[in-house]
């Protein structure tokens, strides 16, 4: 009986130790959130988003519904960051609410906007990898389970996860090690595993953009054909490159889904992961970036006979007064 008591002991202190390593948290040299220790240790961005500049960016999205009419559905995805899901209570003095900043961001919405509530789908998946430990980005099955929620709410068709096929680029550190400063983020690779879908036809073309230093752009491509997905080797920095390889474009796809629904996804570089599972869904997905675009976007919309429109921001760019300046600026220009 002692015996038992002992080992159940040991046990209990096992456990206890290896719960203390995972709620440890520190701030690294350039203010990244270091959470845990070894080879699951995890960094993220604290979020320090101001309330009025949330409210800017729902008054941005308000104005395209205002523009675009009835006739074309507007959605507003705002996208909840590592933080919200991971941070022990410890880190919580170096960070704000998230979910109190996308409530007050839904609360200043039109009622004809829909706002696809992320939190709480990716809460309940928050044990998955649904977000990547070393890279700022969630990773591309956190954005599955996005695409999925806004493919409810859009009453589009949806294919399940396990028709895609699964690829992996081992060995993996992101934006993190850069962005912390903290040499035990390049100690924690990890996976990065993305899917590519099966069952639909899709052709892909590119505006490709090349910016000056102030990341204005200078100068674009006329369109031109390329994949949608692109090979990254293992041990490769750039893997969230594999979709549309990165921001600096405007993408259109082209598939064999045929049901009249023409999608417009306005993102940051977290949107990126998101078209691949919508091919099932839309016949046509163009892709614009927020901070790369040269034309009117609502003239766009309209020669493309765009139907559906989805802002898909983190919260960290919902609460940067440039995107909202940004999206203002192509209903001008």
């Amino acid at each position: 009986m002692k015996t038992k008591l002992f080992f159940l002991l040991i046990l209990l202190i096992s456990a206890s130790v290896i719960q203390a390593q995972n709620n440890h948290v520190r701030r690294s040299p350039k203010g990244m959130l270091i959470i845990g220790r070894g080879d699951t240790l995890r960094a993220v961005e604290p979020f320090k988003g101001m309330s009025e500049r949330g409210i800017a960016y729902a008054e941005a999205v308000n104005r395209y519904k205002q523009m675009m009419g009835d006739s074309v559905h507007v959605y507003c995805m705002v996208i909840p960051t590592a933080v919200a899901f991971y941070c022990p209570t410890e880190g919580l003095q170096w960070t704000s609410d998230e979910r109190e900043a996308l409530d007050n961001i839904e609360s200043h919405l039109m009622d004809s906007v829909m706002f696809v509530n992320l939190y709480d789908t990716l809460k309940a998946h928050s044990s998955e990898p649904i977000y990547s430990r070393t890279d700022h980005h969630w990773a591309p099955l956190g954005a599955y389970y996005a695409a999925r929620e806004f493919a409810a709410m859009a009453d589009v068709p949806f294919e399940d996860l396990s028709t895609y096929k699964a690829d992996t680029i081992r060995h993996y550190v992101g934006t993190m090690m850069k962005f912390s400063g903290d040499n035990a983020v390049g100690r924690a690779p990890e996976d990065f595993v993305f899917y590519i879908p099966n069952g639909v036809d899709y052709a892909t073309t590119y505006i490709r953009y090349q910016t000056g230093k102030s990341r204005q752009v200078i100068s674009e491509t006329e369109p031109e054909e390329g994949p949608f997905f692109f090979p990254y080797d293992d041990g490769s920095s750039s893997a969230y490159l594999t979709f549309m390889k990165g921001d600096l474009n405007t993408t259109m796809v082209k598939t064999s889904t045929d049901n009249g629904r023409r999608l417009l996804i306005l993102k940051d570089s977290f949107g990126n992961a998101l078209p691949g599972y919508l091919f099932h869904s839309f016949e046509e997905v163009h892709v614009v970036d927020c901070r790369y675009f040269t034309k009117n976007i609502r003239r766009y919309a309209t020669e493309h006979r765009i139907t559906d429109v989805l802002f898909a921001n983190n919260i960290g760019h919902a609460h940067n007064p440039a995107t909202a300046n940004s999206y203002h600026k192509y209903l001008e220009q």
